[in-house]
């Protein structure tokens, strides 16, 4: 591993922080305004955030989609995504209300298992390494949410079916940047997932000022540090890193979760909760790194 491979999984791994102790921003911010008003200032901070990268990165288009179309463009993808983002990060925060952060984020980590399952849906090839994980991811789901009297709790059953809108939200993504230009549509994305959340928090929620000061510092982080910043490090980091390795180094996000809600929230999982954790942890590696192919794919032998 070269210098240039090491400082960009060094930014990844903080990459992966930052996300990680963001399930303890979201979780803090409950506490003091509702899930839809929390992701609605989130998500229209974080669209903010990007669109200095989007005027830095504008003359960097390729010379068969010109800036105006990779514009107009991003608007319609935009809103698809949004939308599936809407419900996937909806569920996530009001299951915040209900369970740990370190819980919420292995479950919402079964995404990497579910993206390859989905894929069979799409004609998409599944290996052992995902037959394998998904073993292991469950058997770690039963420990860390079924109770002894077979029951989920309501918080990590809403995290569960949010785990299936981010796979979802994960092959949208896939298929669109292919299209549009990747930092555009994010941009579009999460303001149109802003736009439902605040629509929503209208009709559900009390928004008040108190509250959105008071939560002040969770919606900072979680919009400015959690999107702009390490979404920025990640575009920056696997410019240089190896995909299987980049895949790798963000699976630890669930881990800074679990370690920052029982550092700063004194979350305890107890054995089995931490044995769960665990399994899934496998089950999430072992999906993403094929042990039984004998040798790498040809474009990492250069």
């Amino acid at each position: 591993m070269n210098n240039r491979e090491m400082k960009s999984n060094m930014l990844l791994m903080l990459t992966a922080a930052i996300w990680g102790f963001a399930f303890v921003a979201q979780r803090v911010g409950m506490q003091y305004v509702g899930a839809f008003t929390f992701n609605g200032v989130r998500f229209a901070l974080g669209s903010i955030s990007l669109i200095p990268l989007i005027i830095y990165f504008k003359n960097k288009k390729t010379a068969e989609q010109p800036e105006e179309t990779a514009s107009a463009s991003a608007l319609i993808p935009g809103i698809i995504a949004g939308s599936v983002l809407f419900f996937g990060a909806s569920l996530q925060q009001a299951g915040l209300a209900y369970t740990t952060a370190g819980k919420a984020a292995f479950i919402t980590g079964l995404y990497i298992v579910l993206v390859p399952l989905l894929g069979i849906f799409l004609k998409q090839r599944v290996g052992l390494n995902t037959w394998l994980g998904v073993v292991l991811a469950v058997s770690g789901l039963y420990f860390l949410s079924v109770n002894e009297d077979f029951t989920i709790a309501f918080g990590d059953l809403l995290e569960i079916i949010g785990a299936f809108f981010w796979a979802v939200h994960i092959l949208v993504i896939d298929y669109f940047t292919k299209k549009v230009d990747a930092l555009r549509l994010s941009c579009a994305q999460f303001a149109m997932c802003s736009a439902l959340s605040i629509i929503t928090a209208l009709i559900f929620e009390d928004i008040s000022v108190s509250g959105l000061s008071q939560a002040a510092i969770p919606i900072l982080y979680g919009g400015l540090l959690s999107v702009g910043v390490a979404y920025t490090l990640q575009v920056v980091a696997q410019k240089h890193a190896k995909p299987s390795h980049a895949a790798i180094i963000l699976s630890m996000e669930a881990v800074f979760a679990a370690l920052g809600g029982a550092l700063l929230l004194k979350e305890n999982m107890g054995v089995r909760g931490y044995l769960g954790c665990a399994l899934m942890f496998a089950g999430m590696l072992l999906t993403q790194v094929n042990f039984f192919e004998k040798k790498e794919s040809a474009e990492y032998k250069a």
